[in-house]
């Protein structure tokens, strides 16, 4: 369909551009500090890991705050994937969502120290390629139930999302698969040091301190 008189195409390097920033920004709401904040449980950042994420509210014992800050963050994640989606197509999707992701861990409103990605990675990739997001939740369930390992857990599932991203969504996916596996291994680095020495709490555990 032709442009209307008088107005102009859209640059496509513009819009891809626009829906990764878009994403970054949807994606740096740090609701993990917000929510923990209105509930009057003071700032997220100084309690248990220090971290923004869904895992880190659960440590102020309040679980339906860390279920809420898990939606959220999820949430937040899909819903930049499919509004690109919807707006400019599959690869504006995978800019947006790889935008989301970056601005989970490095949100322009806390210096860039944001959280790990695991919430609103299982979101972007349920609202890119359901499949892969449904087996990446699966493969946590199983691996949480095994080992009982969060972060154990979140590496696997997402470490095996390239794989599962490339036979249910072809080269795109896998790259953004890849894309976010690599993001959060790099997130993940305190973790995957106490994995190696066998000092990693397991899931229940959290009144220990975690770097």
């Amino acid at each position: 369909m032709d442009a209307p008189s008088g107005r102009r195409r859209t640059d496509p390097v513009f819009t891809l551009v626009l829906a990764a920033l878009l994403g970054y920004l949807l994606g740096s709401i740090p609701f993990g500090l917000v929510l923990t904040r209105l509930a009057g449980l003071g700032d997220i950042r100084q309690i248990g890991s220090g971290n923004i994420g869904a895992t880190n509210v659960l440590r102020t014992g309040n679980k339906p705050l860390a279920l809420a800050t898990l939606l959220l963050d999820s949430g937040k994640g899909a819903i930049a994937a499919l509004l690109a989606l919807w707006w400019a197509g599959p690869e504006a999707a995978v800019l947006a969502a790889g935008g989301a992701m970056l601005g989970h861990s490095f949100p322009v409103w806390l210096g860039f120290k944001g959280g790990k990605g695991v919430a609103t990675a299982i979101g972007v990739l349920l609202a890119i390629s359901w499949p892969v997001g449904l087996l990446a939740c699966l493969t946590w369930l199983v691996m949480a139930a095994l080992f009982r390992i969060s972060s154990l857990s979140a590496l696997t599932a997402l470490g095996v999302s390239p794989l599962t991203g490339w036979y249910f969504g072809g080269p795109l996916v896998a790259g953004l698969c890849l894309f976010i596996a690599v993001l959060v291994f790099i997130r993940h680095e305190a973790n995957i040091r106490r994995l190696l020495k066998g000092e990693e709490p397991k899931i229940g555990s959290g009144k220990k301190k975690a770097a």
